[in-house]
């Protein structure tokens, strides 16, 4: 079916899979956090199963703004020459799909299981990610919900399905800063004090010293400049303020208060008494589910689908896993990348049947193991 379900608007995208889940056997939740009209997002949470231990499949029916340069309709779902079409179909309405299509395969073979199956479903994980699976987990709490482990339905593969299951991700801290000088004349400069070149030493300061050199799981830590900005069109002004932003992917050898005492002490260094605000917001932070029964039985599952043996990573942005490994161990894995967020996102046909499959063999080691 065909829902525009554009952050944060759900679009009946979550009524297609609940009507799904009903039909085997889920009990639903529909679970709606934030104002109506302003930030509501509508969520579910559905379970099969009353026992112990219970497993999750979690991931988003949001999805990014279609954007320009489409070939057909962004949410038209057209199947060209095996390949499925539309946003959304890689980020990750594809995954979810196979994650009920795998669950409907172990149910059929598995009648009893001696546990739990839960989905965890979002629709702001591309937006805030503040009335998503947090508040979800937030809730689940209150209800004695507890899981024991979750896979996340995250596009974890670089070019061909198999390749990879990401068992954490790098914390992420943005940051924003604005030097304060005097505006003047560009032919006086003595007579004004311009915050430009101080700005320039500033972020020198950062990116000339590399945090870390990697950990164990985890790449380095990575600084990128993302904006200088002095909101002056006239060649003859000095400007009387210098804004400049960045983004810190840390790893674990870090924590986004230990980042931003570090950044901190290198713009004081360098600022030398000059006047400057900075502003910080971390969007997550670092986390790891060591290699271990979790990760082992999804290896072991895509290896004997796919034949290929998935490297485990850290690599990438965030995802609402940074949320989940607070209640369970979780690890991600999904569907190809390659076009998720671009125009014409598309997944092999032959893909998706073989991710349900991965899924129901997830679950089948999962409940074995259990």
């Amino acid at each position: 079916m065909q829902k525009p379900s554009v952050t944060p608007k759900d679009a009946g995208a979550l009524d297609v899979l609940e009507e799904a889940l009903t039909s085997l056997g889920f009990i639903c939740n529909r679970l709606a956090f934030g104002n109506a009209g302003i930030d509501r997002v509508d969520n579910l949470y559905a379970r099969l199963g009353t026992k112990s231990p219970n497993f999750a499949f979690a991931g988003h029916t949001d999805v990014v703004p279609a954007g320009e340069g489409w070939t057909g309709n962004p949410f038209g779902a057209e199947i060209k020459n095996g390949f499925l079409y539309g946003r959304g179909t890689a980020d990750m309405k594809g995954a979810i799909a196979c994650m009920v299509a795998g669950t409907a395969e172990f149910l059929e073979k598995r009648k009893e299981f001696g546990g739990s199956i839960s989905f965890i479903i979002t629709g702001d994980e591309e937006g805030t990610a503040v009335n998503g699976t947090r508040k979800v987990l937030e809730w689940m709490a209150t209800q004695g919900e507890n899981l024991d482990a979750c896979v996340v339905g995250e596009p974890t593969n670089p070019e061909q399905l198999g390749q990879m299951i990401k068992i954490g991700r790098r914390g992420s801290i943005n940051v924003k800063v604005t030097v304060h000088g005097t505006m003047g004349h560009a032919a006086y400069p003595h007579l004004a004090d311009n915050p430009i070149p101080r700005l320039m030493n500033m972020l020198y300061s950062i990116i000339s010293h590399p945090l870390d050199d990697g950990s164990r799981h985890f790449q380095e830590s990575t600084i990128t400049i993302t904006s200088f900005d002095v909101d002056n069109n006239a060649s003859n002004v000095i400007p009387g303020n210098a804004n400049a932003a960045f983004n810190v992917r840390f790893n674990d050898l870090h924590s986004g208060e230990s980042v931003e005492r570090w950044v901190r002490e290198k713009l004081d260094s360098a600022a030398k008494g000059m006047s400057y605000d900075v502003e910080f917001h971390v969007s997550g932070e670092s986390f790891l589910t060591p290699p271990g029964p979790l990760s082992d039985a999804v290896q072991d599952a895509v290896e004997s689908v796919t034949g290929l043996r998935p490297e485990l990573s850290t690599t990438g942005g965030t995802s609402d896993a940074r949320f989940i490994k607070d209640a369970c161990p979780v690890c991600e894995f999904g569907l190809v990348g390659l076009t998720m967020h671009k125009a014409n996102e598309n997944v092999s046909v032959n893909d998706l049947r073989l991710l349900a499959k991965i899924y129901k063999s997830i679950l089948d080691r999962h409940f074995t193991a259990g």
